[in-house]
């Protein structure tokens, strides 16, 4: 009986990293092909080979909004690590909802009405100037 998590191979295989980011990050071989002003075919063309010359690298990896060297050094394992501590993560009180603030639309409606009220309050003032002084 074999116990664990199967082993993921990191792959330097070009085309099948750019084929793995393109399906984590949700993005059609038309989609991709459309951005870089190519076919679907020569997408999957583009994804069954192994090196791919870094100019067309770079074009890639504009489009998928990563850098040149994450599809070279595409490492599954990373990939998921990273999924699971997202996952795993809990925040503390200096985390980024700290960092952040938090945001309560109650509070904001509350303030922006009543910066509201207190601006027609000061033209009712101003009006009530201009008529006695008439």
């Amino acid at each position: 009986m074999v116990t664990g998590s199967p082993e993921i191979q990191t792959t330097k295989h070009h085309g099948k990293n750019i084929q793995k980011i393109r399906v984590y990050m949700n993005v059609k071989q038309n989609a991709l092909a459309t951005d870089l002003g190519l076919t679907q075919q020569d997408i999957s063309a583009l994804e069954k080979q192994e090196n791919i010359d870094d100019a067309m690298l770079v074009k890639v990896a504009e489009a998928l909004g990563v850098s040149a060297e994450v599809i070279k050094e595409f490492d599954e394992r990373n990939v998921i690590n990273n999924i699971n501590n997202v996952r795993d993560c809990t925040f503390s009180d200096n985390s980024i909802n700290s960092v952040a603030g938090t945001f309560n639309p109650v509070e904001k409606i509350v303030e922006l009405y009543e910066r509201l009220l207190t601006s027609e309050k000061e033209k009712v003032e101003m009006l009530k100037k201009i008529s006695t002084k008439e």
